[in-house]
């Protein structure tokens, strides 16, 4: 059974990696002048928009999402609403604190929040996806033994990825090397999009190898 979750999380993190890649050569090819630094952030939200789509469907497809406790049309519309307050929410959150951390408040606000739905798309998405618009189960998962399921363990992982990535992107801004690539919030979504992919390869990985020590209480 664990071999088969493995395997289902290794191809279902290969087909969201895909979506990264093919959502910076598609605009490379269809759009006119298009480029990752020259039009930043039309790529940015190529990738959010890419990553969104997919989880969503894959996440759905496999059954990993929480089945609705009422099979009403009002239930799973207050639901799927709740889900869309949480990751504006979200947004909202990072903005504040990547504000907080030395982003300007004013100036370059569109870049800021840019780069908090990116975070947004690849963090607090996965936690709609897998954990539903849960509060308290998103709280459990990110505490100490947490986790219920290899899935969770994937969470915690994959979204402490993307977060170190984005810090340690933040790191060669203030340099004075005069890069492209040091333009706000370049580094950071790079940053964030290394590590999110870095956590899609070490999840399936680190759990394969450690799956005789984990051990979930039930649910």
């Amino acid at each position: 059974m664990w071999d088969h979750e493995i395997r289902a999380m290794a191809s279902t993190h290969a087909i969201i990696a895909a979506s990264v890649f093919m959502a910076t050569v598609l605009p490379a090819v269809l759009v006119p002048g298009f480029s990752v630094y020259g039009t930043h952030l039309l790529w940015l939200y190529s990738v959010s928009a890419a990553v969104t789509a997919v989880s969503v469907a894959v996440f759905w497809l496999l059954g990993i999402t929480p089945p609705a406790k009422k099979h009403t049309l009002g239930y799973k519309l207050s639901r799927l609403l709740r889900s869309c307050l949480y990751f504006f929410l979200s947004c909202l959150f990072f903005h504040t604190v990547v504000v907080l951390y030395g982003a300007p408040l004013i100036e370059s606000a569109l870049e800021t929040f840019s780069l908090a739905v990116l975070l947004t798309s690849l963090t607090t998405l996965r936690c709609l996806c897998v954990l539903g618009p849960n509060v308290q189960a998103w709280i459990r998962v990110f505490s100490r033994h947490g986790a219920m399921s290899v899935w969770d363990t994937c969470l915690q992982i994959t979204v402490a990825c993307t977060l170190v990535g984005a810090w340690v992107g933040a790191f060669p801004i203030p340099l004075d090397w005069d890069r492209p690539w040091q333009v706000w919030p370049v580094s950071c979504s790079f940053g964030s999009l290394f590590g999110y992919l870095t956590g899609l390869v070490a999840a399936p990985a680190w759990i394969h190898y450690h799956r005789k020590q984990l051990t979930y209480k039930c649910k």
